[in-house]
């Protein structure tokens, strides 16, 4: 039977990753493998100086006390008897698009399941007062059953996003790229109850490419964005400039 492997950013018990593991569950043998609080925003790092412990819970996952990469690399390498076939990450609370790409720990555990040599995808629920799990559910189940009969390139993952729409209320699906924000905005200053100056992150910036062929464009208009991302960052079209360039220090 095929076997996936489902994590994400939002912490084991995060409403997303339930509804993605009982629709998976219905058609795959799963294991879910999560952080034990949020970690959103963690990217892709992994945990060097502290020691990774797991928690079996009475739901059948288990939650770890590391990043979503962490997550990731632990049960492929240990906690499976054998590999799985595929990494699902998600379903996230809240977009992952255009710049958020860089940032997010749901799209980077994709990325280390796909480092790792399998397929991989990460599945987002876009919207404010999030409600519709079960419309991204639907598609990221379908999508699996796509990636195994018809795989993508192997430096590929898919970044989904999905709006926070009934089902019935999705307009298509779209194949897109990543948009862009402006500059987030600075950082929010204030004290601590002793009188101690701290900072919050400001919040993003809003977009500045959501044109059409975008994945901000995509989701504004009820359709699910789906963004092939390459795990290779080189800029190859740049090597040639960049020798002439090199050549001429």
């Amino acid at each position: 039977m095929i076997k996936i492997l489902v994590s994400n950013d939002d912490g084991v018990t995060a409403p997303g990753i339930i509804a993605l593991t009982e629709s998976l569950s219905a058609d795959f043998e799963v294991m879910t493998v999560g952080p034990d609080r949020n970690c959103s925003g963690a990217s892709n790092s992994l945990t060097l100086t502290n020691p990774l412990r797991i928690n079996r819970l009475e739901s059948g996952s288990i939650a770890v006390n590391g990043t979503p990469t962490d997550c990731v690399h632990l049960a492929i390498r240990e906690l499976y008897d054998t590999e799985p076939n595929m990494v699902v990450s998600g379903i996230n609370a809240g977009a992952n698009m255009g710049d958020d790409t860089l940032y997010s720990g749901t799209v980077a555990a994709a990325m280390e399941g796909r480092f790792l040599g399998l397929p991989a995808m990460a599945i987002s629920l876009v919207g404010k007062n999030l409600q519709h799990y079960a419309t991204a559910a639907y598609y990221a189940n379908k999508l699996v059953k796509r990636l195994i009969t018809h795989p993508i390139a192997q430096d590929q993952i898919l970044n989904v996003n999905v709006p926070d729409l009934p089902l019935s209320e999705i307009k298509g699906v779209q194949v897109t790229r990543l948009g862009a924000r402006h500059r987030a905005e600075g950082m929010v200053r204030t004290t601590d109850p002793a009188g101690k100056e701290i900072f919050w992150l400001g919040p993003p910036g809003e977009e500045q490419d959501a044109s059409e062929g975008t994945d901000f464009y995509a989701v504004a208009n009820g359709y699910v964005s789906i963004t092939p991302l390459t795990v290779d960052l080189t800029a190859f079209e740049q090597i040639k400039k960049m020798q002439q360039w090199i050549d001429k220090l």
